[in-house]
């Protein structure tokens, strides 16, 4: 009788969908789910690219990343707190992406830098009945809070953070996701009613938002030159992979992964076409996209895996942990891994090469 141990494996059951998933946010791969290059990627192999954003009763696999097919490119919150309870995750790239991180005030409130903020209230939104992953808009407004804080010299102790409820859902007019977006930030109802001081929101609904309602921007941290006071939920924002996904299908994955690296290709020359897009993909106006998404934006959506930006997402995760955002702490060099970004580029030169009818050396 052979021996079993011998015998060779199985070849992984073959795969029909692939799912991934994706924030509000600019993100490559949503650009090339729009512009239909994931679905035409995959359709001669038969394998349909849905998106968890259209499958509500699958959503919490975006905070879990539990879904063995999945790809998800968005917040890095959900992504850290998932791999730090356990997910089988692994990163395959990082963008950054300035997004109007702003300290958001009243007219009359006489902030105008970061010193201002001492002695002030500053709205702190709560846990998330979700846990630890569904508690990113309250890491992103202590972080944001925090890299404030440092520049003008002052700390937690200097400041009174307001705890605000969460909004939900099905409070209050308007298109659900529309609406839903812009109340993420639930301090900002406080900030109007005066009974805090500030509020720190981001992306283009917020811009919208705070027009509505006639607030306007007392720390802009965008305008800091340190990369590093910028870094937060967004930046930067990972790519991240299921391990089964990632062992069995890793020809697939590198072919997403291409199809987003043209897809910001694409957005380096199509700016109008990538606001109206972005319109979409983030619920928000024109004039919050122009107003959020500002300078040369459009030509960053490439990820990569630089020492640089792994660097800043290790800061992330150390506040993070810190903050109580973590149930442990892990290393991020056993979870990245750089070979599918690296077989993507050099799939997408093959590519070419072949269009051209240049023979590969």
């Amino acid at each position: 009788m052979p021996n079993a141990a011998s015998a060779p494996a199985s070849p992984p059951p073959p795969l029909d969908r692939l799912w991934f998933t994706r924030c509000p946010v600019p993100t490559a791969s949503g650009l090339a789910y729009k512009l239909g290059w994931l679905q035409q990627e995959f359709a001669a192999d038969g394998i349909r690219v849905d998106t968890l954003q259209d499958a509500r009763e699958l959503g919490r696999h975006h905070y879990d990343h539990e879904l063995p097919g999945l790809i998800r490119e968005g917040g890095n919150v959900p992504a850290l707190a998932a791999r730090a309870a356990g997910s089988p995750t692994r990163l395959i790239g990082l963008t950054w992406i300035e997004e109007w991180q702003t300290i958001l005030v009243r007219r009359d409130a006489g902030i105008s830098r970061p010193a201002d903020l001492k002695g002030k209230r500053l709205a702190l939104p709560a846990w998330s009945e979700a846990g630890r992953p569904g508690s990113f808009v309250r890491a992103m407004s202590l972080h944001g809070y925090s890299s404030a804080l440092k520049l003008g010299g002052l700390d937690f102790d200097d400041v009174q953070l307001v705890e605000v409820p969460l909004a939900s859902l099905d409070d209050g007019p308007g298109p659900a996701r529309i609406d839903h977006l812009q109340r993420l930030w639930s301090g900002l109802d406080y900030l109007v009613r005066g009974e805090v001081d500030a509020v720190y929101v981001k992306g283009g609904a917020a811009a919208d938002a705070a027009r509505r309602l006639g607030l306007v921007v007392g720390i802009d941290l965008d305008l800091i030159a340190a990369p590093r006071y910028r870094i937060n939920n967004g930046t930067p924002r990972p790519i991240t992979v299921h391990q089964r996904l990632l062992d069995e299908h890793f020809d697939l994955v590198v072919r997403f992964l291409a199809q987003t690296l043209l897809a910001a290709d694409w957005a380096r020359d199509n700016l109008g076409p990538l606001r109206a897009i972005l319109a979409e993909e983030t619920a928000s106006e024109q004039a919050g996209i122009e107003q959020a998404y500002r300078g040369d934006f459009h030509a960053s959506l490439h990820p990569d895996l630089s020492a640089e930006r792994l660097e800043y997402l290790a800061l992330q995760k150390h506040f993070l942990y810190r903050h109580g955002f973590l149930e442990r702490d892990f290393e991020l060099a056993g979870w990245a891994d750089p070979r599918p970004l690296q077989a993507a580029h050099e799939l997408i030169a093959r590519r070419h090469g072949a269009r051209l009818g240049v023979t590969p050396a």
